[in-house]
């Protein structure tokens, strides 16, 4: 790649970005990184240029495409933050800081690296730009593994997946997410993988060619029924998510259905509730597969309609059906701040602030208030490194939690006096125990008797969330 290759780049999706300014950094770094080379035997430069252009292609503003061409530069060369901070200001100074501190601890699994998560945590609750720039690092690095030594491709691949895909996923990027785990797939399970690729490749190109019929005719549809649409697209399954799924439906590809999918996106939401009810106008619904991630977003953030029909000559086709906004979310997450104003439409290249979010937060207080590493790490883990499911209060709040949570993660969630109260619960209505296990979709309402004084320890042996579990000790060590 070549700095006119990125500028170009820039100035199709920001016309109005500071060229001269990013040509200044690019040539700092150049000349910072004189004389060195990768691994590959390339110019070290091609890695912070691939880097930048993974964040052009995230959509972020030029601040944080800068900051990506500096990013190696206080760490493989003489050149220090105090000299980026003269020649490019404190906020980029800052970003560089922040990658440059997550430092290079070698992956050895979780249970030993607890103090870069620490790390990582801290320079995220301060700077979430931080680790959209360590996921374009990591995306060019894990395309140019080939050139390292076997058991160093795997470390890499491995971090990759228990740790930087589980967090893009709670960052809501679901296409890094899905690059990050398809470049590592083949590193960690290459047995794996090849039998993915054999089992997939005439499949998709069969699926490929039935969704381009299926997508001429729904645009027929959509015509004579006037309802307007922006776009649609096919979208191929990634890999690594494939397999996953296909490990709990018994390697059967008969039960997946949505290897290949149709995306239709449209201006509005009341467009896409529409365009909705004319898809089951034309086509039959399956059963159970009819989802509302508007009204009821993931914890992620993730909003979209999802429909399984059975379509033309009866197959079965997902469609998901969603706004620009929601489509940029649903690729880019938290990045998707930086893609879009108030107004809806595109940014101007204005460097904009956007919080981390509250979990991000939670995990630097926990941190603060806990110095036993392994209860750190078990909160983590359950915090960001697992699945999410998200309940109902009976006024209608959805409410994030970890898989397997207890009407006890939920009773604290909403308020330590509601956790130190609760003396049963109703789910779904229903009257159900303490130690139920909360599934995706369940409204919860907690039962509570006003003269309880504090929880019981019975509760730590089924409380999953950080939060129950510390309430729960906390109150019984300290108050009456």
């Amino acid at each position: 790649m070549t700095i006119q290759q990125l500028l170009n780049k820039i100035v199709k999706q920001n016309p109005k970005a500071d060229l001269d300014l990013i040509r200044l950094a690019y040539d700092y770094a150049k000349d910072a990184h004189k004389g060195q080379k990768r691994a590959s035997g390339e110019d070290y430069i091609q890695h912070p240029l691939h880097t930048a252009s993974n964040l052009v292609e995230m959509g972020l503003d030029e601040k944080i495409i800068i900051a990506g061409l500096l990013h190696d530069v206080p760490e493989e060369t003489s050149v220090s933050i105090e000299d980026i901070r003269k020649n490019f200001g404190k906020d980029i100074a800052t970003m560089v800081a922040g990658i440059t501190k997550l430092g290079k601890i070698k992956y050895r699994g979780m249970q030993r690296y607890v103090e870069n998560l620490r790390k990582m945590f801290l320079a995220m609750a301060k700077d979430v730009r931080i680790i959209l720039i360590k996921f374009a690092d990591r995306m060019h690095n894990l395309s140019t593994l080939d050139a390292l030594p076997e058991e160093k491709r795997r470390r890499i691949a491995l971090e990759t997946l228990e740790i930087y895909s589980p967090i893009a996923n709670r960052l809501g990027m679901g296409e890094i997410k899905g690059v990050l785990e398809d470049l590592s797939f083949p590193y960690v399970l290459p047995e794996e993988y090849q039998w993915l690729i054999r089992e997939t490749k005439g499949r998709i190109t069969k699926e490929t060619k039935y969704l381009e019929e299926v997508r001429r005719e729904i645009k027929k549809i959509l015509r004579k029924e006037n309802i307007k649409f922006l776009s649609i697209h096919g979208r191929t399954k990634y890999l690594y998510s494939l397999y996953k799924k296909l490990l709990v439906k018994d390697k059967d590809f008969s039960k997946i259905y949505d290897l290949v999918a149709l995306r239709i996106i449209v201006p509005t939401i009341s467009d896409c509730y529409a365009t909705l009810g004319i898809i089951h106008k034309y086509w039959k619904p399956l059963k159970g597969r009819i989802k509302d991630y508007i009204a009821t977003p993931k914890p992620n953030g993730y909003q979209s309609l999802h429909t399984t029909v059975f379509c033309l000559n009866g197959k079965l086709v997902e469609f998901q059906i969603r706004t620009p906004e929601m489509h940029e979310f649903a690729e880019y997450g938290i990045a998707a701040h930086w893609h879009y104003s108030e107004s809806g439409k595109p940014k101007s290249g204005e460097s904009i602030t956007v919080d981390s979010p509250s979990w991000i937060k939670d995990l630097v207080t926990i941190q603060k208030e806990s110095k036993d590493k392994k209860r750190y790490l078990e909160s983590i883990k359950v915090d960001i490194f697992q699945n999410r499911i998200f309940v109902f209060t009976p006024k209608g709040d959805v409410i994030d939690l970890p898989e397997a949570s207890t009407p006890v993660d939920f009773a604290f969630h909403i308020h330590t006096d509601i956790g130190n109260k609760c003396i049963g619960s109703r789910v779904n209505d229903k009257i159900a125990s303490l130690d139920t296990t909360l599934k995706s979709g369940d409204m919860v309402e907690i039962i509570i008797d006003k003269n309880r004084k504090k929880p019981s320890t019975d509760w730590l042996s089924f409380a999953k969330t950080h939060l129950a579990q510390e309430k729960i000790r906390y109150y019984n060590k300290h108050k009456l």
